[in-house]
């Protein structure tokens, strides 16, 4: 998408890139308008890069995946890492350095608490996830022992459910879950524990149309880690 706008210099074109996300939840996005997304991509406004404009939008999980694969994504996508879309070699794709890593946690509530060092008492547990996301290491994990995989549409719902007692217990990353518990004062209500798996590679992912997009952000995700204005931002969550 293109908008037009003129300078004292004449005539310039300034190209709105339109960065999509399938995240609904805290902290990553908060009411639809906050979250560590929407500051990431105000961060990158203020980089000026280039001529770029970015602009998140939320589009839901599976209509985003059908639109990447039959190529009508016009934009790039945030939050997402290669094993989840099967390129791992990262070639069907480009993809950005993660600008954040996380691990996902295996929560149950304190009352009936979840062990998974104990197999044997696994078989039919419910565990919820969300729908539509691939667990790298942890969905072998979950069918070896016998769980019981329930789906939500976020995290967030899952950690209704569990509250509500409609899952014995949850597999969520484990920066949502802090998040959660701190807004909510949930502290001492959830027992924590490992779960094998990958973690979490927070990155952009950008089709080979917008190449001249990657070839800008790439290099200033790859410097996040060291700009303490960024990880200023990031202390808030």
């Amino acid at each position: 998408m293109l908008a037009f706008s003129c300078t004292a210099a004449g005539l310039c074109q300034a190209e709105v890139i339109t960065v999509y996300t399938s995240a609904n939840f805290a902290p990553l996005v908060i009411d639809e308008q906050r979250g560590l997304y929407s500051d990431l991509i105000n961060y990158l406004n203020r980089q000026k890069l280039g001529n770029f404009t970015f602009q998140l939008e939320y589009v839901p999980r599976k209509r985003l995946q059908v639109k990447l694969e039959e190529g009508s994504i016009h934009g790039i996508i945030i939050g997402m890492m290669p094993q989840w879309f099967d390129d791992v070699a990262q070639t069907k794709y480009l993809w950005t350095q993660p600008f954040a890593v996380d691990n996902f946690i295996l929560v149950s509530n304190i009352k009936k608490p979840v062990h998974p060092e104990s197999p044997a008492t696994l078989p039919g547990t419910t565990v919820g996830l969300t729908l539509g996301y691939v667990y790298p290491g942890t969905d072998q994990w979950i069918v070896q022992h016998g769980l019981l995989r329930n789906d939500a549409l976020s995290e967030e719902k899952n950690i209704s459910k569990l509250l509500l007692s409609r899952v014995d217990c949850i597999i969520v990353s484990e920066t949502v879950i802090n998040y959660y518990v701190k807004a909510n004062r949930l502290q001492g209500k959830f027992q924590y524990a490992h779960v094998p798996g990958q973690p979490t590679e927070r990155r952009f992912l950008v089709p080979h149309a917008y190449r001249h997009v990657h070839e800008k952000l790439a290099p200033v995700i790859k410097k996040l880690d060291g700009d303490p204005v960024w990880q200023k931002i990031v202390d808030k969550y």
